[in-house]
């Protein structure tokens, strides 16, 4: 009987190579880490959404992946250290992704369950604010992007115009990944009340 072929997404000695690099606390590892597979953790997000019937915002979406990393990290990284390498990392990532997102959605569904109109009603002006800030017409958000605060500016424009993940824009700006979610709820409300207001001059 043949053996099952390895998956294609890593071989098992770059699997121990990483993991051990990361573990060591590497300089550079992590974001290595947050490159390979913030990708995968964000389409389990989606995919365990939409299974439930959900449609994630970008920002919802990110906020899981980082609840995901922060789980890897999590008891000194237990859960890392428990890769036994019997598949590949992406592999056991996948199934550590999966637990935490069904428990954050059940989480979120049970919470939201005794508000339901408001908590829905907030929830799409969240979303539509959100594709707004993508779907607008760059000029006009250029506009607002120049009124918010230099940090603010660079924040939205790294995650809604040049699409960066929370990994790259810690890397280039070295905010704490679990307060870069915050950061662009709160200029996200900026930018919504500055559309409302006339220009000085």
């Amino acid at each position: 009987m043949k053996s099952p072929p390895e998956p294609r997404s890593a071989l098992p000695g770059e699997d121990r190579g990483l993991l051990d690099a990361c573990l060591a606390g590497t300089s550079g590892a992590w974001d290595e880490f947050v490159g390979r597979y913030a990708g995968l953790f964000a389409f389990i997000a989606l995919r365990s959404a939409r299974q439930r019937g959900l449609v994630l915002a970008a920002a919802d979406r990110d906020d899981l992946v980082a609840d995901v990393l922060v789980e890897c990290l999590r008891d000194d990284a237990a859960a890392l250290r428990s890769f036994a390498g019997r598949s590949s990392l992406a592999t056991y990532l996948a199934v550590i992704a999966r637990r935490v997102v069904a428990r954050r959605l059940a989480d979120t569904a049970r919470d939201a369950a005794p508000r339901v109109p408001q908590t829905r009603l907030r929830r799409t002006d969240v979303m539509a604010t959100d594709e707004t800030a993508q779907a607008a017409d760059r000029e006009q958000v250029e506009t607002l992007l120049r009124r918010l605060d230099t940090d603010e500016a660079r924040l939205v424009r790294l995650h809604h115009l040049e699409h960066r993940s929370y990994g790259e824009i810690s890397h280039l700006t070295g905010m704490p990944l679990n307060s870069i979610g915050p950061a662009l709820s709160r200029a996200r409300e900026k930018m919504k009340r500055l559309e409302h207001q006339p220009r000085a001059g």
